[in-house]
């Protein structure tokens, strides 16, 4: 089965947070074909957790979390945010405003 254009995924995770209740935003675009991707969820108290894309063993999107699975200051996922791009120009940044933390990722996440 084909891939997903990121681009086309990344604007189904906005509308699955939107019809949930939540905001979704698209902080950063990167390569509307293969870029990375990373979601960060805004969290109250200015906190947020972040998600990374990655591949498993069989080739399948999963998402870590390298910030660990704590909550962290906001500024702290934004700086990795920006070292990742510094590194990956192509790397999109989608961020979802959800006061429950949901992060709409519809893909096994690593320590969930």
């Amino acid at each position: 089965m084909a891939e997903l254009k990121t681009k086309i995924w990344v604007q189904a995770l906005i509308r699955r947070a939107e019809a949930g209740g939540a905001a979704g935003y698209v902080l950063r675009s990167g390569d509307p074909d293969a870029g990375a991707v990373l979601v960060k969820v805004a969290l109250p108290d200015r906190l947020a957790r972040l998600y990374a894309g990655a591949r498993d063993f069989e080739g399948e999107r999963i998402w870590t979390q390298p910030l660990g699975g704590d909550p962290v200051p906001e500024h702290e996922a934004d700086a990795y945010a920006t070292r990742r791009h510094d590194s990956d120009p192509d790397i999109w940044l989608v961020e979802i405003e959800d006061r429950a933390g949901r992060h709409f990722l519809t893909e096994p996440v690593e320590g969930e």
